[in-house]
C-alpha cells in the first residue's frame, strides 16, 4: 500500500469516527453532525452547565464509538453483497426470483435424485429443503420490495436469512446423514445459548422446563436465530448508511481502484 493510499483509509477511518461521534453527540445536542456545512454552524455549549453536560456526553460516547465502528464496517460489507442482489432482484422481480430459486434448488434435488445415492429420504430431505428455501427468498423479496427501512430490518433481513439456515434444518428430518451433523451441532449451540446468552437473564430454567430439543423444536430453534440474525444484519446496514452513505462509499472503493490502476 502506497503512503497516498495509506493516508486515504486513515482520512477514511477518521471521518467515519467523527460521524459516529457527532451521531451520538446529536442525541442530546442540536446541530452536531455535519453542522460544518451548515450555515448556523455546530452547536456550541454557552453556559456551565451545558458546557459540563456537553463534556460529560462526549466522553461518555468514546466507548460507544469503539464498539459501533466495527459494526459499522460489517454494515458496511453486509452492504456491498446485499447491493447486487437487490440490483439482481430489482431486474428481475418477485417472479424471477422465485424462478432463480425454484432452479437452482431444483436442479440440486434433481441432482441427488439421480446421481445423489441417498435414496427416497435424502430426495425427500432436499426437495424440502428446496421448497422452504424458495419460499423464504419470496417473503424476504416482498418485504424488501414494500419498502421501508423498517419493513427492510424487521422483516426483510430475517426471512432472507432464513432462506440460508433453515433449508439444513428441515432436510436434516429426512435424512440421517443430515441430521447426525445439523442436530448434534444444533444442540451443542443451543447449549451455548442457554449459558451464556439465557441463564445471565433467568430463562435458563424456563426454556428448559418448557421446550424439548427435538423434533419441531428445531426448526423453532434455528427460525429464533434467523431472526435476530437478521436484524442485526438489517441494522448493521443502517448504521453504514447512516455513517458512510453508498454513494460516498463507491467514491471511496472508486478512488482505490483508481489509484490501484
Amino acid at each position: 500500500m502506497s503512503t497516498e493510499q495509506r493516508d486515504g483509509v486513515v482520512d477514511g477511518v477518521r471521518l467515519d469516527v467523527q460521524r459516529l461521534h457527532e451521531t451520538w453527540m446529536e442525541l442530546l445536542f442540536p446541530r452536531q453532525r455535519g453542522a460544518q456545512h451548515s450555515v448556523l454552524g455546530k452547536w456550541k455549549p454557552s453556559t456551565t452547565g451545558d458546557k459540563a453536560k456537553y463534556r460529560i456526553w462526549g466522553a461518555l460516547g468514546v466507548p460507544v464509538v469503539l464498539v459501533l465502528y466495527p459494526l459499522m464496517l460489517l454494515g458496511v460489507a453486509v452492504r456491498f453483497y446485499s447491493r447486487r442482489f437487490d440490483s439482481l432482484a430489482t431486474r428481475i422481480g418477485l417472479g424471477g426470483t422465485v424462478l432463480v430459486m425454484t432452479v437452482i434448488w431444483g436442479a440440486l434435488t434433481a441432482i441427488v435424485r439421480t446421481y445423489g445415492g441417498f435414496g427416497q429420504v435424502g430426495f425427500i430431505a432436499v426437495l424440502v429443503a428446496s421448497v422452504t428455501a424458495v419460499v423464504s427468498s419470496a417473503l424476504a423479496f416482498i418485504f424488501w420490495a414494500k419498502g421501508g427501512r423498517a419493513t427492510t430490518v424487521l422483516l426483510a433481513y430475517p426471512f432472507g436469512v432464513t432462506a440460508l439456515l433453515l433449508p439444513p434444518v428441515v432436510a436434516a428430518f429426512y435424512s440421517d446423514a443430515v441430521g447426525a451433523v445439523v442436530f448434534t451441532q444444533s444442540r451443542q449451540i443451543a447449549i451455548v445459548l442457554l449459558n451464556q446468552v439465557f441463564q445471565p437473564i433467568g430463562l435458563k430454567e424456563l426454556l428448559e422446563s418448557q421446550f424439548e430439543l427435538q423434533g419441531f423444536a428445531f426448526v423453532l430453534m434455528w427460525f429464533g436465530i434467523a431472526v435476530p440474525l437478521g436484524w442485526l444484519l438489517g441494522l448493521v446496514v443502517t448504521l453504514a448508511n447512516l455513517t458512510r452513505p453508498q454513494d460516498e462509499d463507491e467514491n471511496r472503493s472508486g478512488g482505490a481502484e483508481a489509484s490501484d490502476d
